[in-house]
């Protein structure tokens, strides 16, 4: 597993989070640790919390963090969770935290885990966490059709949600279906021919991935909470990977980015409201050409970047 994750946008996540001596650092979302691993190098005094709700995450970061004992811990859990997890660590306020809500390589490539549309042989299974319930077969096997077609269309922005949905009902009605193969394959045939590609199945298999891990559900609550945990010059890091986390993530900087919300035309501000960040960039950052062409996953990130204030 050593090839567990290669960490995007590394250089540009330690010069946005400003790291400096005895600082706290939050690493919502830990994967192989190795955003976590150039934090820890970058200043021998600095204390890392780790956070993710895969084991097998936690068990390679717990294996390549270990030259650092004494200045990290991981915590499995959900990092929407993060309050719980700092006042376990007795931790106030964060220095600076990172998110990077993508999915790791080691879980696209690892067939067991079922989140590629490319291994054919593989269970639906895509849970992030392995202790809970949902998986990708019961979605695909027990949602109704209508459920199906708004989450390809809410979730992967599926423009054949309906077709691909009623395809999969009927097709179920005969065998259940339990591999990544099998769903592609079902995905590919509900798309006109002249439209299909190698990638047809990607933006259902994303919606699925989404559902059955809730990642988006209460993002836009959890990155406002992680900015207003920051102590006055901490910088929090947020990196995405599709349109749907980048508009919760730019809404949620923009609401705490704007100060007096009162109706034009008020005299005086009734409404108390303050600006509590300042974005460190008027645009998101995203990976040069040659990070890139070394590592093709990531072209779609986009890493946003905030100051408390």
């Amino acid at each position: 597993m050593s090839a567990y994750h290669r960490p995007v946008l590394l250089g540009e996540v330690l010069d946005g989070l400003k790291i400096h001596a005895d600082g706290v650092y939050l690493d919502c979302t830990i994967g192989g640790a190795g955003h976590s691993e150039a934090i820890l190098k970058a200043d021998p005094t600095v204390r890392l919390i780790g956070t993710d709700k895969d084991g097998d995450a936690i068990a390679e970061a717990s294996r390549r963090l270990a030259p650092y004992a004494g200045r990290f811990s991981l915590h499995r859990t959900d990092y929407k969770n993060f309050r719980d997890v700092l006042q376990e660590e007795g931790i106030a306020s964060l220095d600076g935290f990172l998110v990077d809500l993508g999915i790791s390589s080691f879980q696209i490539d690892n067939a067991e885990r079922g989140f590629s549309y490319r291994q054919k042989d593989a269970p639906l299974d895509m849970r992030m966490d392995k202790r809970s319930h949902l998986t990708a077969e019961d979605v695909v096997n027990e949602y109704s059709a209508q459920e199906l077609a708004k989450i390809f269309k809410e979730y992967g922005e599926e423009s054949f949600a309906v077709p691909i949905a009623r395809r999969i009902v009927r097709a179920r009605e005969e065998e259940k279906i339990r591999t990544a193969g099998k769903l592609a394959e079902l995905i590919e045939g509900a798309i006109p021919p002249k439209l299909r590609s190698a990638t047809c199945a990607k933006k259902v298999f994303q919606a699925i991935r989404i559902e059955v891990n809730g990642e988006l559900d209460g993002l836009y609550e959890c990155i406002t909470g992680l900015l207003r945990s920051l102590k006055t010059g901490g910088r929090g890091c947020v990196i995405t990977f599709h349109s749907l986390e980048d508009r919760i993530v730019k809404q949620a900087f923009r609401d705490l980015n704007t100060a007096c919300t009162c109706p034009t035309g008020f005299p005086v501000c009734v409404c108390g409201k303050k600006k509590e960040i300042e974005p460190v960039t008027k645009k998101p950052i995203v990976a040069g050409e040659a990070e890139r062409l070394e590592n093709p996953r990531s072209k779609s990130a986009k890493l946003r970047i905030a100051e408390k204030i």
